[in-house]
């Protein structure tokens, strides 16, 4: 695995040609054409992916193997909880499902953000997710961090013709800050 130049943390053969950096405003509209592709997120406008791209890009992240976009995470922190990482999005290709990708870039986004003591992430899940279930419960044991799961945004919420589920709030943490 590849981050910005830099190997980091346990290489997997499977991940060996992948390249993890954050996006360029530039890239907003391939990231909306992938999320579009991979077709199990709901997605937002390609401006929405532009602003991610732009504005979020110390919060967000590109997966790349062999040039081709394969992964995409969309994070920011929250204005009124500095200590918290929401994560908005995790899309991994279909052909790279699998692999050990999705952690890896949660892992490599909390290694690069900057935070104070003790950082929390969130996420909102629906219950029919069970990969993200399992990557969120992944993240909790290997930080050693505790995971509440609570009540999210209700199914009613949303409009009655996009048939959404609830989604559940995950939060992990506390992390500890163990960078010198």
């Amino acid at each position: 695995m590849i981050y910005e130049g830099v190997i980091t943390f346990s290489i997997q053969e499977q991940l060996k040609n992948t390249t993890l950096r954050p996006p360029r405003a530039t890239e907003g509209t391939a990231v909306w054409t992938f999320i579009r592709d991979v077709g199990n997120l709901d997605l937002n406008s390609a401006y929405c992916y532009m602003m991610l791209c732009d504005y979020f890009k110390d919060t967000c992240l590109i997966a790349e193997a062999d040039g081709e976009l394969v992964g995409f995470v969309s994070a920011f922190q929250p204005p009124n909880k500095p200590d918290t990482l929401f994560i908005w999005q995790v899309a991994v290709a279909a052909s790279e499902r699998g692999k050990g990708l999705s952690k890896a870039m949660l892992d490599g986004l909390i290694s690069r953000i900057e935070w104070e003591e003790n950082l929390f992430i969130e996420a909102t899940i629906s219950p029919s997710n069970l990969a993200s279930h399992a990557l969120f419960n992944g993240l909790a044991k290997r930080y050693d961090a505790e995971l509440g799961i609570s009540a999210g945004y209700s199914a009613q919420w949303f409009p009655a013709e996009s048939n959404h589920e609830d989604e559940l709030l995950y939060r992990v943490g506390p992390i500890k800050n163990t960078k010198e």
